[in-house]
């Protein structure tokens, strides 16, 4: 009986120890509490981990719960790929026999967390030929599959699950016959300006400033200011320093040293919501909380503080580590250089194979020929051309079309084939923009050099017009 009384005194006097350390961890541990992780986090979500509260809404929460969370995040984008894979396909009584075998319409039955033994590219935690619960007979309509193993269907230049578009038969067909370099490879010029909040007519001196006194700007930067679109449209020192201010008084009580994205938001509103879907911002995405906050961060309406090049997975400049990633990062907080945010403002940061190459590639060298006018307007390939490429984007509300920069850095790389309409369409035939994408060593090369893989996608196409009598132009082959 004594030995039983010490046994369980023990054992409640080891649990609470326990329990102690795991509450004091939670509420004052700060970064230490990424320890408490049930298993590491995928690329896409490592830097938001410790906002827990971002993908576990409630305590103990639903999978409706949790596809919610998903959904708040990734609506948009599945909306804008044309998802070949919606929710609606799944819940077709027609397709109940699909529903059975793979619980589609919840994101968390491909993607689960917390799971880095089982996580592939773009989070997908299921064993790769899960094709083969819906597609198996694929080999009898299509002979050119007949031999393919179902764990090869997500290779580059074959099929994408959210959105196939760059390689529907119809498309693959109507470019079949594409020159590996367009007739007239320009990628558009200009986006649309913003819907300004505060514009006005030009502003071309420096006395029509309405900064206070006291915040008057150096030569400098006001010089920097003038030059601007900003002054061109208008927009005064208060426009950033002081949103909304509508007297003297009002802009001196108001004024913010050093505004951020939510200043930038008033007119830049689809750029900076991008920006915050992206790698590069996402920390500053609304609803998420502080991770120095220890446990108290999930009752604190704290935002967590901006990207740093220190918490990237991606080998980056040593020396910009700490630095914060912000609007005004890339852009500057006066001279706002397009040109500079587009190549040098990631070069300063990066430092993986691709971005290293990119200096003295064919696409850079276009690049720096459009810069210095020896080039025509739209031949230069920077970062930004690739990586945050101008696209329509439609006002719900009003069904306006604007032609807008996504600040979105990571929208057409998961996966990397959807670079093909968007951006690499604009230059190259379709045939050498699959190819192109799918040679991953030509990647790290930033594109200098050929492609050596070669994607039969289109080649299948034809054989299967040409078993119809359908005549078509072969594709170029590339050597």
């Amino acid at each position: 009986m004594v030995r039983n009384a010490k046994f369980w005194t023990i054992w409640v006097i080891a649990t609470l120890a326990g329990g102690a350390v795991l509450v004091a961890g939670m509420f004052y541990g700060g970064k230490s509490r990424a320890n408490l992780l049930i298993g590491a986090t995928s690329h896409g979500h490592h830097q938001i981990e410790l906002a827990c509260n971002a993908c576990h809404t409630k305590a103990f929460g639903s999978a409706s719960d949790m596809q919610n969370a998903c959904m708040s995040c990734h609506a948009d984008d599945l909306k804008t790929s044309k998802d070949s894979h919606p929710k609606k396909k799944f819940t077709d009584p027609r397709n109940a026999d699909r529903l059975q075998k793979l619980a589609a319409t919840e994101c968390i039955t491909c993607h689960t967390e917390h799971k880095p033994e089982i996580t592939r590219t773009g989070g997908v935690t299921l064993p790769v030929d899960y094709c083969e619960l819906c597609h198996r007979d694929v080999g009898k309509d299509r002979p050119s599959h007949k031999d393919l193993a179902f764990s090869t269907c997500a290779n580059a230049g074959c099929h994408n699950y959210h959105d196939n578009r760059a390689l529907y038969e119809d498309f693959l067909e109507k470019h079949a016959g594409d020159s590996v370099i367009a007739e007239k490879p320009i990628i558009a010029l200009k986006a649309s300006p913003p819907d300004s909040a505060h514009a006005q007519s030009p502003i071309t001196q420096i006395a029509e400033a309405d900064a206070p006194a006291k915040h008057a700007g150096s030569e400098k930067i006001n010089g920097d200011w003038l030059a601007t679109a900003h002054a061109q449209a208008g927009v005064n020192c208060s426009g950033c320093h002081a949103v909304g201010a509508k007297s003297a008084a009002d802009i001196a009580a108001r004024w913010n040293e050093k505004p951020d994205h939510n200043a930038c938001k008033s007119c830049h509103q689809q750029e900076v919501k991008t920006f915050t879907q992206g790698r590069h911002g996402m920390r500053l995405a609304d609803g998420l909380r502080t991770e120095e906050a220890g446990l108290l961060g999930f009752f604190e309406n704290k935002p967590l503080t901006p990207m740093r090049p220190a918490l990237a997975r991606l080998p980056m400049q040593s020396k910009a580590s700490e630095r914060a990633v912000t609007c005004t990062t890339c852009h500057g907080a006066h001279a706002f250089n397009t040109a500079k945010a587009e190549v040098d403002a990631c070069l300063s940061c990066h430092d993986d194979q691709h971005t290293r190459s990119y200096v003295g590639s064919p696409h850079h060298k276009l690049f720096e020929a459009e810069i210095a006018g020896s080039g025509s307007k739209g031949s230069g390939v920077s970062c930004a051309t690739c990586h945050m490429p101008r696209e329509t984007h439609e006002n719900p509300d009003t069904y306006e079309e604007k032609l807008l920069v996504t600040h979105d850095q990571n929208a057409n790389l998961r996966p990397n084939e959807k670079m093909i309409r968007s951006v690499c369409m604009n230059c190259h035939g379709l045939g050498f923009s699959i190819d192109s994408l799918a040679d991953q060593s030509l990647i790290a090369r930033n594109f200098t050099g050929r492609p050596s893989v070669r994607v039969e996608s289109i080649q299948w196409v034809m054989n299967r017009l040409k078993e119809r009598g359908v005549k078509a132009d072969a594709p170029e082959v590339v050597k």
